[in-house]
């Protein structure tokens, strides 16, 4: 497992993707295992002012820590270097992660997960980082692509423990944030720094290329968008089945686990379009967002929101590695950190400012978790048109031309 070298160059290895794979899950799991737990937190916080709405911030504030320090962690790890900052990130990460467990207040709950985003910003800057350093085009997307598998096989089993724990005490679902303990260890045994001459878009002539300031700004636009409705059902999805009467934590996992088999339906469709272009990849992403919101918010029966369910899932599995891949494809390394900061800020800016949309789509609706699901998935459908057309206008870029 260890990194195999190249000359006096490491090169990186099976045990550097696993890793790699297995680190870019923590952002993630962070937002995943409360899916089952809001409405339980919901209610054991219910005499707080403003709970339903400060419950949901809650879930998603980790997003705004990233938000606002991706872009400085990525300066930092274009500078200073890559392997330090995600090693220590990832131990304060299962140490501010399972925090929670210990607190029974509210704003003291809130400001440990700002904490954890703080980690989280750093985790997710460098790991997407390090695939574009240690593989060429083919290889960032094999891995991608693995790393979409792998998160969507432990998915289900991380919303089911979630519900289970939360069961047991509205607060056990913090616990398994410890999972990132053994990680940091596989982490401190395997990653190591890159060289600038590992990557295949080294600069020509030693020079450093011009920051991409108008690729990284479309890209990050794009992302906040998609972000913003990736996000509505992942931290909104108890309460919209809590609508048609689920109401146990554990049933409501388990529905949620069911449904996402979609995910890795999503990366895999991604492993056949990824080598196409990026607007066939991001109309799809759309499609199935806006499709699948939609179907969710309209349906009566739980079993029909399960299916419909389905299709936003395949969506969501299809997200992220577009998202990813289309950064990654348009960054030299000299910029990469800095350029998937920016790419973290704007994908998880979109996770703390999607409640806020779904509260303004119920105030503006019937009041109903439901009806704002429709109404984010109109939005999705329609961005999905503006996004294409836009897209297909623009110049190609290197993201829609890899082998």
């Amino acid at each position: 497992m260890d990194a195999p070298t190249q000359g006096a160059q490491r090169k990186a290895g099976l045990g550097q993707g696993i890793i790699l794979v297995i680190s870019g899950f923590l952002p993630i799991l962070a937002i995943i295992s409360l899916a089952p737990a809001v409405p339980t937190i919901l209610d054991h916080f219910h005499d707080v002012a403003n709970a339903s709405l400060l419950v949901p911030v809650l879930v998603s504030a980790p997003g705004l820590a990233i938000a606002v320090l991706a872009p400085f962690a990525g300066l930092a790890v274009d500078r200073f270097g890559r392997r330090p900052l995600l090693v220590w990130s990832t131990l304060l990460y299962g140490i501010a992660g399972a925090l929670p467990y210990f607190l029974d207040s509210l704003y003291s709950v809130i400001a440990s997960r700002l904490l954890l985003g703080v980690t989280e910003a750093a985790i997710l800057t460098i790991v997407n980082t390090l695939i574009a350093d240690y593989y060429d085009p083919a290889g960032r997307r094999k891995w991608l692509v693995i790393q979409g598998v792998t998160g969507s096989a432990l998915a289900p089993a991380v919303i089911a423990a979630s519900g289970l724990l939360t069961e047991l005490r509205w607060n056990g679902v913090f616990l398994i944030y410890l999972i990132a303990l053994p990680i940091f260890a596989g982490m401190y045994a395997l990653i190591f720094e890159p060289g600038k001459s590992t990557t295949a878009d080294s600069s020509a002539g030693g020079r450093t290329p011009a920051f991409p300031l108008q690729a990284v700004a479309l890209y990050g636009a794009v992302t906040l968008l998609a972000s913003t409705i990736y996000y509505v059902f992942i931290i909104q999805g108890g309460l919209v089945f809590r609508e048609v009467g689920i109401d146990s934590p554990s049933r409501v996992g388990t529905l949620i686990s069911v449904a996402s088999i979609g995910v890795p339906i999503g990366t895999l469709l991604f492993g056949y379009l990824g080598k196409r272009t990026t607007a066939l990849q991001l109309a799809g992403v759309f499609a199935l967002l806006g499709v699948g919101l939609t179907g969710v918010g309209l349906s009566s029966d739980y079993k029909i929101m399960v299916a419909l369910l389905l299709l936003q899932q395949m969506g969501a599995g299809l997200t992220v590695p577009s998202l990813i891949a289309w950064a990654q494809g348009v960054l030299p390394f000299a910029h990469r950190g800095r350029g998937m900061g920016i790419w973290a800020s704007c994908f998880f800016l979109g996770q703390f400012t999607s409640p806020f949309f779904v509260a303004g789509a119920r105030a503006l609706t019937n009041g109903t978790v439901q009806a704002a699901f429709v109404t984010m998935g109109l939005v999705a459908l329609a961005a999905g048109i503006v996004a294409l057309t836009a897209l297909l206008k623009a110049k190609p870029s290197p993201a829609d031309v890899l082998p």
